[in-house]
């Protein structure tokens, strides 16, 4: 079980987008894809056999996942996220402030 997964909010910590907030798109392993977080620049051919127009596009870069914190909108910042298994034996994600995170 992962400690950030596809569709949690999660804000930035360290590096050049420090304090951005944003959805992830995507988990690779120990990277994540933020949206509208870490945009590159990326020049790109045509490809006419998948419908693609070539030229500039810009586009999320993976980030570190140990430079990404779970958001938190009670407490209106980031936290660490620990595991708690439930009285009916499931398995869940909470903050360090004690809430559940998965419903």
């Amino acid at each position: 079980m992962n400690r950030i997964r596809k569709g949690d909010q999660v804000i930035v910590i360290t590096g050049k987008n420090k304090g951005q907030r944003g959805d992830v798109l995507r988990v690779d392993g120990d990277r994540v894809f933020v949206s509208n977080v870490n945009l590159v620049k990326r020049h790109t051919k045509p490809n006419p056999q998948a419908n693609q127009a070539g030229g500039i596009v810009e586009r999320e870069a993976s980030i570190h996942i140990s430079n990404v914190q779970l958001f938190n909108p009670a407490q209106n910042k980031g936290e660490r996220v620990g595991f708690k298994t439930l009285e009916d034996g499931r398995k869940v994600r909470v903050f360090s402030s004690g809430e559940v995170v998965d419903a």
